[in-house]
């Protein structure tokens, strides 16, 4: 059954009369006529007595009301729910920790202010917790350091960063390595750098806190490799000493997602500037 007739149908139940439903409906009355006459021929039976004053409802009439309105409701409300299927509705967004630190908060706060309806969801860890997870669909879209390695994955924007070497401000520095748990892009390109000058004695020590690692650092407790924004932001550009190493300066922050399933509103991430 066509549902327009329905609604049709209904329009006339309601004004009781063919000539107020056709402009509600916006049609010529001659086609409300027709399409009334074709849903009452569909069905075998009247649904309008023609009376002095417009229309009235037939006994058959009267039952098939309160079911066209179900049926014209359903509708409307799966019609609804597909569209919504066109609209980012939730977002699980992933972040390094470094990434977490330093740009997370304006990312969310934007986002909010620009789809106000979207759940945003949010998790932490290393690079290779939050790839392994993005792979697996359990995230659409993570902040990761450096570019991604495997071919699965899209890079929806790029954010450059200042990579820093950070050591104690004594003299004489520990053979040690502090790193943010394993997985870090960082711990690995720090151990890689040192290997690459014959140097392979580093033992390293991990943690669940950025602060934690710098202040181990500030203890003189070994040396690690971040951001200068996050030694910047947690307040410890003079309490370490900051060194510059070319060989690790371009380790870009990339934002990004699996190519068989972009996100939405991933025009919008593309042009994103914090």
């Amino acid at each position: 059954m066509d549902s327009n007739l329905l609604k049709i149908f209904v329009a006339v139940a309601n004004n009781k009369s063919i000539s107020l439903a056709a402009q509600e409906l916006g049609f010529a009355q001659s086609n409300v006529t027709s399409r009334i006459k074709q849903l009452e021929k569909n069905l075998g039976h009247n649904l309008f007595h023609r009376i002095p004053k417009g229309v009235k409802l037939t006994f058959e009439g009267e039952k098939l009301y309160p079911h066209a309105l179900e049926i014209i409701k359903k509708i409307e409300n799966t019609i609804l729910e597909m569209k919504s299927l066109e609209e980012q509705t939730i977002l699980r967004i992933g972040s390094t920790e470094s990434n977490a630190a330093t740009r997370i908060s304006p990312f969310l706060l934007k986002l909010h202010k620009k789809f106000p309806n979207m759940q945003l969801e949010l998790v932490t860890g290393t690079t290779k917790d939050i790839t392994n997870q993005l792979h697996d669909y359990k995230l659409d879209i993570a902040f990761i350091s450096d570019k991604p390695k495997s071919s699965e994955l899209l890079i929806l924007n790029e954010f450059k960063e200042k990579i820093v070497l950070l050591e104690p401000k004594s003299e004489k520095i520990p053979d040690v390595i502090l790193t943010f748990k394993k997985g870090c892009t960082y711990n690995e390109y720090l151990h890689n750098h040192y290997s690459d000058k014959g140097i392979c004695s580093h033992r390293n020590f991990e943690f669940g806190s950025l602060e934690t690692i710098l202040s181990c650092v500030e203890a003189g407790m070994g040396r690690t490799l971040l951001p200068f924004n996050v030694v910047k932001k947690l307040g410890f550009t003079d309490k370490v000493k900051v060194s510059e190493v070319k060989e690790l300066e371009n380790i870009p922050t990339t934002l990004v997602c699996r190519k068989d399933c972009i996100p939405k509103i991933s025009s919008y991430l593309k042009k994103f500037k914090i």
